[in-house]
């Protein structure tokens, strides 16, 4: 294990010499004007403002490869890269994702609770850290949210032996039914690992039991530096600058917030503030083909920046790789749903990273924000393309809601790929 740690810590510095370009000093921006008219965000009263709030300090390491012993091939020796953001608001003192002293105020009644309730009551189908449609981690996250708000031990015990329950079906799942290969990619695991840190987070699994905590930190740990197929779950968030990275990029925050790994916590929140279009700290992506979805095709990122246009048309806030996913620039774009699945990813990426006290809502000129507005933008111009969130992307605009006191439209939420239950924790 030390040695993979040793060789992924290489891997990142060489990665890490990419990083150049002009970065985005604006100030953020205020609500766009199309959005309907906003509500007062909760979190205005929760959590202290950067302007108001005192700065953490946390402790960043260089990335330079350790010595080891000489091999055929040159090691390359790290130069020094840009720092991490640092955190500037007030951490959340609990909860990775929402904490039972908040869910405390949620009602226990109502179309929301009782869909929620129905499934942490009910079978929580099979565990399958392995599979694309597998959906044991929500159902997982369910029964957890259940007891947080009830304080009912049967709750707690239960998650508590779904979440171990999962160990292990990273290679003995299969990927898409009984007769699919079985093994998981980084893709996979991406999508179904951050619902299972957030549970054991919410029935605190250390204080439960002891060691199968340390049976379920030691796994995570672990997942991060696993080689799969499409490489590691780090690879793929400091590469992919598409949903497979921003998946990775949520798993990995979640992971380093439970185990209160800072520097892992800080160099995830440095690549998510590159992808958002900061290239000054951040600029190793990869992105292989057209690039006519970008502003600038010489200053490639993941949104595209305030104000951007190409012919005329608004591609202000464009997630440029999964748009390019329909097809080359052109009016009206080609319909995708890809955006929707690179944001469920983001949004826990980064409502993470917010509770650790990284600023990451307004990064960018409020990046996220655009890029919903965007879509909502072609919903509006392009109805028959069906650009609004449907299915089980339903989770994202209650959360966008929630963040920003905007009033986009929602529909009862279903459970996403890595995240789910928003109509109930985030509900207005």
């Amino acid at each position: 294990m030390e040695n993979r740690k040793a060789l992924l810590i290489i891997g990142i510095a060489v990665v890490m010499l990419l990083v150049g370009g002009c970065g985005d000093t604006s100030t953020p921006s205020t609500q766009p004007a199309e959005i309907a008219t906003p509500q007062t965000s909760p979190l205005a009263s929760i959590v202290p403002t950067a302007t108001t709030a005192p700065t953490k300090s946390v402790f960043f390491v260089t990335l330079i490869p350790p010595t080891l012993t000489p091999s055929a091939t040159p090691i390359p020796t790290a130069t020094p890269t840009p720092s991490p953001p640092t955190p500037t608001l007030m951490r959340f003192s609990k909860g990775i994702w929402i904490s039972a002293a908040e869910l405390a105020s949620r009602p226990m009644s109502g179309s929301a609770w009782e869909k929620l309730k129905a499934a942490a009551d009910g079978e929580l189908g099979e565990p399958n850290v392995a599979g694309y449609t597998a959906n044991h981690d929500v159902n997982t996250l369910a029964v957890a949210l259940v007891y947080a708000r009830t304080a009912e031990p049967s709750y707690r015990q239960k998650a508590a032996e779904a979440i171990i329950s999962a160990i292990g079906t990273e290679y003995s799942g299969r990927r898409s039914g009984p007769d699919s290969q079985q093994g998981a990619l980084a893709v996979t695991v991406s999508r179904n690992l951050v619902s299972y840190v957030i549970a054991a987070d919410l029935i605190d699994l250390e204080e439960y039991d002891v060691q199968m905590d340390a049976e379920f930190r030691s796994w995570t740990d672990g997942l991060r530096y696993v080689e799969w197929p499409d490489h590691s779950l780090i690879y793929n968030d400091m590469v992919r600058a598409n949903n497979h990275g921003r998946m990775a990029g949520a798993s990995r925050a979640a992971i380093a917030a439970y185990l209160g790994d800072e520097v892992e916590l800080a160099h995830t929140a440095q690549v998510l503030k590159g992808f958002l279009g900061d290239r000054e700290i951040y600029a190793a992506f990869d992105f292989p083909r057209d690039l006519s979805w970008q502003a600038d095709p010489s200053q490639q990122v993941g949104i595209n920046p305030t104000g951007s246009t190409r012919d005329g048309f608004s591609i202000d806030g464009a997630l440029t790789e999964e748009m390019r996913r329909g097809c080359s620039f052109q009016i009206p774009p080609c319909p995708i749903n890809y955006p929707w699945e690179a944001l469920q990813g983001l949004l826990v990426d980064a409502m993470i990273l917010y509770r650790q006290g990284y600023d990451v809502w307004n990064w960018e000129d409020q990046a996220i924000l655009r890029a919903v507005q965007f879509l909502y933008d072609l919903a509006r111009q392009y109805p028959e393309g069906e650009w609004w969130a449907k299915g089980d992307d339903r989770w994202v605009p209650w959360l966008i809601n929630y963040i920003y006191g905007t009033n986009f439209p929602t529909e009862q939420a279903r459970i996403g790929k890595n995240m789910g239950w928003t109509d109930w924790t985030h509900a207005p």
